[in-house]
């Protein structure tokens, strides 16, 4: 099936801002996240969708090619990654870029390529998000292997010069007037051929390990940011660069809030006596505890707005604000006093419908009318 047009995914146009299509992701993500649709698989898929278009269209770098050459150009299985030869991105590097000019060269004229990135999830709480930490994570390193000497070659043996580009990594191709250099087929672009490759590293020159990265988490940090460590991902190819590590944030749910941007949305319990005599009560926040004062007549739904009590976003000046949503609690399990006390009330207020209940009584005559 042939995937949507991520920008339709994410119901933004084409000249969408940087903003607009973080906000349209968040809305999105927060409507069909798993947790709050647990067991739909229809918006488990919705989720998963929405999260790749959003991972494509807010890297400048992956927008840009997908901007140009649409699924294509952000395919792996279509175009060679960072760190390989072969792909859709070097099929035009290897001709027009030894034309004009482009291209990364080392010493005798071989192709160098840039280690491929590599991506780490990192849950962490809200409160850890709020206030920002300091963290280690283990990730996959590459050491020069010691049997070989990072030659990649059998101990007593050495790489051989490829007889079919004489070690430069190339080779030319005359396509009718032009003259034109592609990566060497048979060495890949090392310029080199190793007969009998080292047993510890299996040719690689390279074992693979691992090793612990000091992170730090900013203050304000969102689910599904991302903080790159330059130079920590898998190691380049002919002496080319590494490439980067990524590490994307998720928060783990809350028991209480429920982020949204630099505001926290919770859910406040208030009982049915409370609601219609009024009172104070206490709410928890990220600082502490708040007090909010309960007017007579509250209402289910009833929001209260505490300002500056939400998150100070990583790229804000000030933090944002607490949501807290009323919802009026029905008693259970009551006694038998109780309920002669809740019988006593309950015929005084049909006795005066329309003066003690807001919606009620305007309810009951539409329903009559209804009925004829």
């Amino acid at each position: 099936m042939a995937k949507k047009d991520f920008y339709e995914v994410l119901g933004v146009p084409k000249n969408a801002s940087d903003d607009e299509i973080k906000k349209a992701y968040r809305k999105l993500a927060m409507k069909y996240h798993p947790d709050r649709n647990q067991g739909d698989a229809t918006a488990e898929g919705k989720f998963k969708e929405v999260k790749e278009a959003y991972e494509m269209l807010s890297d400048p770098e992956k927008r840009g090619a997908y901007d140009q050459y649409g699924h294509a150009g952000v395919d792996p299985n279509m175009r060679g990654g960072p760190g390989g030869p072969g792909g859709f991105g070097d099929a035009f590097g290897d001709i027009f870029g030894d034309i004009f000019g482009g291209g990364q060269r080392r010493g005798g004229g071989r192709q160098v390529y840039r280690g491929n990135d590599l991506s780490y999830a990192m849950e962490i709480s809200l409160e850890e998000a709020a206030a920002g930490k300091d963290s280690q994570i283990r990730i996959p390193s590459w050491d020069d292997c010691n049997a070989c000497d990072g030659t990649g070659a059998k101990p007593g043996t050495q790489a051989k010069t490829c007889t079919t580009c004489h070690g430069s990594g190339q080779v030319q191709m005359r396509q009718g007037f032009f003259s034109v250099q592609q990566t060497c087929p048979h060495c890949h672009g090392k310029g080199k051929i190793i007969a009998d490759p080292c047993g510890t590293c299996h040719g690689q020159g390279k074992n693979k390990t691992n090793k612990t990265l000091e992170i730090k988490i900013p203050a304000g940090i969102d689910d599904g940011m991302r903080i790159r460590s330059t130079g920590n991902g898998e190691p380049g190819q002919n002496g080319g660069p590494p490439g980067d590590l990524f590490i994307e944030i998720r928060l783990r749910k809350h028991d209480i809030f429920e982020r949204d941007g630099d505001d926290l949305h919770c859910q406040v319990p208030v009982n049915m006596a409370t609601a219609a005599l009024g009172g104070e009560i206490d709410v928890p926040t990220l600082g502490g505890k708040a007090t909010i004062e309960i007017p007579d007549g509250t209402q289910h739904g009833k929001t209260f707005r505490l300002r500056g009590k939400g998150i100070k976003g990583v790229r804000s000046s000030v933090a944002g604000d607490l949501y807290c949503h009323v919802a009026v609690e029905t008693p259970v399990k009551l006694t038998e006093h109780q309920r002669k006390l809740l019988k006593e009330l309950d015929e005084s207020f049909k006795k005066n419908r329309d003066k003690h209940s807001p919606n009620g009584g305007g309810w009951f005559e539409k329903a009559k009318a209804f009925f004829g």
